[in-house]
């Protein structure tokens, strides 16, 4: 008798006719084969989904069928990832009036940081504050810094008030610095600026330390060593 689980031409026809039963796997095989499988559509049908980073780390998974389809996905998430880089970017100090609040403050966007400051023509720390936020927008393009005239932005805002500073994250109130005194005057710089916004959050410095904190120690040194010491005193009275 012909053994059906035979590989031969004729049993071949035989299954294709339906005489004969379909041949048998054995179990081993037949587990092997459909864990493959299995896997091979997992893979195929999260791509996708896929971010960019994903997409590269799972290259070798996919089937020859699907790289036509995975390499369009790629090529739209890469478009996407560039159109939300862009939308992102600013790099300057925008202009904005008390009409403009809204939209470019309170719906900025989700995920951007906004650093508004209120000014006023003919006060120098606001000049210079002005001037320092056009390198920080430079510097940090993420980053959303606007500036407004004060009774522009907020009727009836006190002179005494300004400079002010107001940060925000997605619509909400981080931060606010308000008046001459919290800025330290025109001895203000860049980097104290910077490092004032980061504290916030507002940007990611580089900076490792405040380097306020630079001055301060330097200026209480210097009047350390300014004053009298215990033995000068001393001689000083010996002397009378």
């Amino acid at each position: 008798m012909q053994d059906p689980n035979e590989d031969t031409e004729w049993n071949d026809i035989l299954r294709k006719k339906g005489i004969l039963p379909p041949k048998e796997v054995p179990k081993d095989e037949e587990e092997d084969a459909l864990a493959v499988q299995q896997q091979q559509q997992s893979v195929v049908k999260t791509y996708e989904s896929m971010t960019l980073e994903e997409l590269e780390e799972n290259e070798d998974e996919f089937g020859e069928d699907d790289e036509a389809a995975i390499e369009m996905y790629r090529q739209k998430r890469l478009a996407e990832w560039k159109a939300t880089q862009m939308k992102n970017i600013f790099g300057d100090v925008a202009e904005i009036s008390g009409q403009d609040y809204v939209k470019e403050v309170n719906k900025a966007g989700d995920g951007i940081w906004v650093v508004l400051h209120l000014y006023k023509q003919g006060i120098p720390l606001c000049t210079l504050i002005n001037q320092h936020l056009s390198t920080l927008a430079r510097k940090f393009p993420q980053t959303k810094f606007l500036k407004s005239i004060s009774t522009t932005c907020i009727p009836n805002y006190p002179d005494r008030n300004l400079p002010t500073i107001f940060v925000y994250f997605e619509g909400e109130m981080k931060a606010q610095f308000i008046g001459p005194l919290v800025f330290g005057g025109m001895n203000l710089k860049v980097d104290e600026l910077e490092w004032r916004l980061s504290e916030s959050g507002a940007v990611k410095t580089d900076l490792e330390e405040n380097p306020r904190k630079q001055i301060e120690d330097k200026l209480m040194s210097s009047i350390r060593n300014s004053l009298p010491t215990r033995k000068d005193s001393d001689s000083e009275d010996e002397d009378e």
